[in-house]
């Protein structure tokens, strides 16, 4: 029962059954009573035979009674429960509240003073049901009881009989077929269950098969196999399949992460050992101020690095509510050694998130513009609708078009000949954008009025994720 086929042909075959076996007493039940209503109609017609000859008054010892007894037995009996008439050949009955079975004739010579043709028959019927024994052999039959008053006979109470081996012997057939074929039923339906489930199920196994390789082969650019239905398995399938693709991009972006900044960390690395190295050798050549610029960068290179990893690993900023604003202004206050001045031009707008982590956006933007501006970089904080939105932007040589998505990648350079010092690790707007992604905004290049570069940061007003601290 471990497979899911074994359970849904199980399930189904249980259902079909309850449900066959629901229906199959339900027509029992139904064709039972169909049948009993018709004994009831055929014992209602002979009871108002008899008791119409009463009514007419006929003498109990002269009525008409049906010769077929076996088929129409009848017994008519008196307000005292005598029986003044009963059919030929009835040995007993019972089911008809008579305590007696055998026939009593009216005594000779009497009469009761009423005209011939003066009763009544009763418009009310009652049923029940008894045994009744016609020269030894006995049966079940159900009984129509009718009062009729006559002339010669008083009030008396005419019970005529159907048989309900019709009844019995149909119901028995029936229910002997149903049992016979519900087997055969249960069984098709398992069958074609455990077939149709198979079927549906095997893209499933194919799509599990192919997971099983790929978990072995550790190659994660091999695809799950897409039916070519449109139903919840090929939907599956293609859920896999981009679930594997970013599972690979996310790989690759880590591989590339993890070399480049091995390469990138060497080289100071490097630089320092070879300088600490000669001065150990030669106090004298000992370059103590490029020792110090080389440590920085490496400092600042580690805390990048660092701040990266605290992104991917799903770090969300807090819910601090702050004017922009304000931070863009105590931002390039304390910023004194910029190489250009930096213009301001920042209405208030309050924003919800972390305070540090956006601080860091606008610094490394600022520091972006430093690099590239000839004479100036313009700050702007507006609101736009439902965001906010900071501008920075340079005089310099701008972004090309193509290039407008590539310079947020990380560890990448437009300009590869410019040294290390002056270009920086390629990381800046690598984490500014994470960071802007991390609080429901966009980090966008575009080209600004005076043909440098322009860097527009949106964010909402307000938090969009459940905060884990201030970061």
């Amino acid at each position: 029962m471990r497979s899911v086929r074994a359970r849904t042909a199980l399930g189904a075959t249980l259902v079909v059954a309850v449900a066959l076996v629901g229906a199959g007493v339900a027509l029992l039940a139904v064709l039972r009573a169909n049948l009993v209503d018709q004994a009831e109609l055929q014992a209602t017609v002979s009871a108002r035979s008899v008791a119409s000859q009463i009514a007419d008054g006929r003498p109990p010892d002269r009525l008409d009674l049906p010769d077929d007894t076996e088929e129409h037995p009848v017994q008519v009996v008196d307000e005292d429960g005598r029986v003044v008439a009963v059919g030929d050949d009835i040995d007993a009955i019972s089911g008809t509240g008579s305590p007696r079975t055998k026939a009593v004739a009216p005594r000779a010579g009497e009469d009761d003073g009423r005209e011939p043709g003066t009763g009544e028959v009763s418009d009310d019927v009652a049923y029940s049901k008894g045994d009744v024994t016609v020269d030894g052999d006995t049966a079940t039959y159900r009984f129509a009881a009718v009062k009729a008053s006559g002339p010669r006979s008083g009030e008396v109470t005419v019970y005529a009989g159907a048989p309900l081996a019709t009844e019995t012997a149909t119901v028995s057939g029936v229910r002997d077929a149903m049992l016979g074929t519900l087997p055969v039923l249960l069984a098709v339906v398992a069958a074609v269950t455990w077939l149709v489930t198979r079927r549906a199920l095997k893209p499933v196994e194919g799509i599990r098969g192919e997971m099983a390789a790929i978990t072995a082969s550790e190659d994660l650019s091999r695809r799950v196999p897409e039916p070519g239905t449109h139903d919840e398995v090929a939907r599956l399938a293609r859920t896999t399949n981009e679930t594997l693709a970013a599972l690979e991009a996310s790989v690759e972006r880590q591989r590339r992460f993890v070399a480049d900044a091995s390469h990138e960390l060497r080289s100071p690395i490097a630089s320092l050992r070879t300088q600490l190295e000669v001065g150990a050798a030669h106090p004298g050549l000992l370059d103590l101020p490029g020792a110090v610029a080389d440590t920085v960068r490496l400092q600042q290179l580690a805390a990048d690095l660092l701040l990266l990893a605290r992104l991917d690993a799903g770090e969300r900023p807090g819910r601090t509510r702050f004017d922009l604003a304000e931070l863009v202004r105590q931002e390039v206050s304390q910023r004194a050694e910029d190489r250009v001045p930096v213009r301001v031009g920042a209405e208030r707008a309050e924003v919800g998130g972390s305070r540090p982590q956006l601080a860091r956006v606008l610094a490394n933007l600022l520091d972006n513009a430093q690099r590239h501006a000839a004479t100036r970089v313009t700050v702007t904080v507006r609101t736009a609708g439902r965001d906010v939105v900071l501008t920075v932007e340079d005089d310099g040589a701008g972004v090309p078009e193509a290039e407008r998505e590539r310079i947020f990648e990380r560890f990448v350079r437009l300009d590869d000949a410019r040294s290390r010092d002056a270009g920086g690790a390629g990381l800046g707007l690598a984490i500014a954008r994470d960071i802007a992604d991390r609080h429901g905004g966009t980090l966008a290049a575009r080209r600004s009025p005076s043909g440098g570069a322009l860097l527009e940061l949106r964010v909402p007003r307000d938090p969009v994720d459940t905060p884990r601290g201030d970061a």
